[in-house]
C-alpha cells in the first residue's frame, strides 16, 4: 500500500511531508509525494528534508491545472491507503471555511485523509 502526500507548499505542506513520511515508515508503506501545484514546481528545501532523513519517496509531478485533482488522481494511480494534506491556521471567521483544495480532497477521496496543521510558530514567523 501507499501513503500519498498532497504537497501544496508552505509550512502546512512541510507538516504534511513530516506526518506522511512518519505514517509510511511506521506502517512499512511506500511514499508518494504529489507536487500538487503545477505552476510552482517542487519545493526543493522541503523535499531535501526527506532526502536527509533517508526517506525513500517517489515524486508524482502535477499534470492537471487543479491541485486537488492531482492529489486524487495520484491516490488512485498508486492505490493509496492514506492521503496526507496540510491545513492552514485560520482566523475565527476563516475557520468557517476550508481551503477549496483541501475541502475537495477531504470530500472526494476514496481513502482516509489525514489533515495536519503546521506548528503555530511556523506560520507566525
Amino acid at each position: 500500500m501507499t501513503v500519498v502526500i498532497g504537497y501544496f507548499g508552505g509550512p502546512e505542506g512541510k507538516a504534511a511531508l513530516h506526518h506522511g513520511a512518519m505514517e509510511a515508515q511506521n506502517h512499512g508503506q511506500r511514499l508518494v509525494v504529489v507536487d500538487a501545484t503545477p505552476t510552482t514546481g517542487s519545493d526543493s528545501d522541503a523535499l531535501r528534508q526527506l532526502d536527509h532523513g533517508g526517506i525513500e519517496y517517489q515524486l508524482h509531478e502535477a499534470r492537471l491545472p487543479d491541485p486537488a485533482e492531482n492529489v486524487l488522481q495520484a491516490a488512485q494511480e498508486h492505490s493509496a491507503s492514506l492521503i496526507v494534506i496540510g491545513l492552514r491556521h485560520r482566523s475565527p471567521v476563516g475557520k468557517l471555511l476550508l481551503g477549496s483544495h483541501a475541502q475537495r480532497v477531504l470530500l472526494e477521496a476514496d481513502v482516509p485523509v489525514l489533515a495536519v496543521k503546521s506548528p503555530p510558530s511556523a506560520t507566525t514567523g
